[in-house]
């Protein structure tokens, strides 16, 4: 399997010749979407959710699908009858060969005076685990996580104790796009010499074996 890092939250995952994208929002490239045989959506948020890339990509690929949480399904579904599905923590699927753990229930908190809204995380083939805008504990082993460093809603340190409790091979940075050059310096040291995980990091359109 390939991973491919896109822009923010947004990564694609290839294997025998199907694609899977998950979080193609509006901070992710125009086409981040598109060829995609699977896509997940963690919520709602715009830089995660991005309706125009989703109908693209759905319109294009008739054999594409969606699986998502109630607050996204309920804005596409009706446009794509019988490919939106609905999913939450515990659900499991199989989609175009990749198999699916759904886990996670709430986003992180923003702050006390703020609603919570649901995210939920996937666990892809066992391996690839990306959580959304949560640190959610899968529960079950994950060689590599797709990281949350920088948001409204986290700290430095709460990302690095984040990884010593999944404890997986490797972290790879997603939901980096306003993380400045000139931070990121700062980020690869202490996520390298203190998470107890190999760190990389990829610019947009690299990728890695997964």
């Amino acid at each position: 399997m390939k991973l491919t890092k896109k822009r923010h939250a947004c990564v694609r995952l290839v294997k025998d010749g199907h694609t899977l994208v998950v979080d193609p929002g509006a901070f992710s490239e125009d086409d981040s979407a598109a060829g995609a045989d699977v896509i997940l959506v963690t919520h709602e948020h715009p830089d995660h959710f991005d309706p125009a890339k989703l109908r693209a990509a759905l319109e294009a690929n008739p054999a594409a699908e969606l699986w998502t949480l109630a607050s996204v399904a309920g804005r596409l579904a009706a446009a794509f009858p019988g490919r939106v599905h609905t999913v939450g923590h515990g659900d499991t699927f199989t989609a175009a060969g990749f198999d699916v753990q759904v886990h996670g229930e709430l986003h992180a908190v923003i702050h006390p005076d703020l609603p919570r809204i649901t995210n939920v995380g996937y666990l892809v083939d066992g391996t690839v685990f990306h959580p959304g805008d949560a640190l959610t504990v899968p529960g079950h082993p994950v060689d590599t996580l797709l990281l949350p460093v920088m948001a409204p809603w986290n700290k430095l340190s709460e990302v690095v104790d984040y990884v010593r409790e999944v404890k997986p091979r490797r972290t790879v940075d997603v939901h980096d796009a306003l993380l400045t050059d000139l931070a990121r310096p700062i980020y690869d040291t202490q996520l390298g010499n203190l998470s107890g995980a190999e760190h990389l990091r990829l610019a947009s359109g690299e990728d890695t074996a997964a």
